[in-house]
């Protein structure tokens, strides 16, 4: 059975040594099987606390990272702090056992622009140049990274399938692959079920969430073919269950979560995992 798992986004940002024994024990006794750990700023989190809560709760570790206002491949001027991040993240995670890095490891979030097909092209070729020496440090360690396409409103670099294996083919393999969302899949494919079909064997990591940002389940998405999809490409991961509380300020706002998507955050987690329970 496919593991469930949920992104502690769902209750907290930035998640520190401070708390994330307490978050880690939440959401092993809520029944999850997997934890989706963003590390937001390197030093936020460290190995030996992460893994001593991983160790006491038996929960599969994931690991995200964000794209914050400065991070950015394709902007000369912050490409060497990115490379960075990214390697600190690709270590936390070979730190703590986890076998991928995932995020919109590309532009800030939040950051769009209008390209031409030309400069789009040149776009891609300066992502290309500055992710592959991530991308081998992180296949060195046994990681991989999943590049995840985000909508239109996000970004306009990489908004479907499409677009992320043009602009990354030649890095895809054992140290690069893509990460999926289902609420961006809804927005940006004409069918998620064909964008899964089309990521194939490049599919590294898979976040879910309800059409509106809350819980699986319920919405306008077709679960069933969506699920369908996955185990004809033989994605054996966990689905993530990525969502965000509306009490934290600036997560609120990268997020925009103007309005609260459950009576409460654990019901959001819980109806979530029920839904996705019922799926298998």
């Amino acid at each position: 059975m496919r593991e469930i798992g949920v992104n502690t986004w769902v209750w907290t940002s930035p998640l520190t040594d401070a708390d994330v024994a307490d978050v880690l024990r939440r959401i092993a006794d809520m029944g999850f099987d997997a934890v989706e750990i963003p590390l937001e700023n390197a030093g936020d989190l460290s190995v030996p606390v992460v893994a001593d809560a991983l160790a006491e709760t038996g929960l599969t570790p994931c690991v995200v990272g964000a794209m914050a206002p400065g991070r950015d491949l394709v902007d000369a001027s912050c490409v060497a702090d990115t490379q960075d991040y990214l390697r600190a993240c690709t270590d936390f995670a070979a730190g703590i056992g986890a076998r991928s890095v995932c995020g919109p490891f590309y532009a800030s979030t939040g950051r769009v622009w209008r390209m031409d097909a030309d400069q789009r092209a040149a776009a891609y070729d300066d992502l290309r140049a500055n992710l592959a020496p991530v991308v081998d440090h992180a296949a060195a360690q046994g990681v991989r990274l999943g590049v995840e396409p985000l909508n239109r409103y996000e970004t306009s670099l990489i908004n479907t399938v499409d677009q992320a294996l043009t602009a990354l083919e030649p890095l895809l393999g054992e140290g690069l692959g893509l990460a999926l969302d289902s609420y961006h899949l809804n927005i940006e494919e004409r069918s998620s079920a064909d964008a899964i079909r089309a990521a194939g064997a490049h599919l590294a990591h898979v976040q879910v969430c309800g059409s509106d940002r809350g819980a699986p389940g319920g919405d306008q998405t077709d679960w069933r073919q969506l699920v369908a999809a996955l185990d004809e490409v033989g994605y054996d991961g966990p689905l993530v269950i990525e969502s965000f509380t509306a009490d934290n300020a600036s997560i609120a706002t990268a997020a925009s979560i103007w309005r609260p998507l459950a009576p409460t955050q654990d019901e959001l987690a819980r109806d979530g995992l029920t839904f996705l329970r019922s799926l298998a």
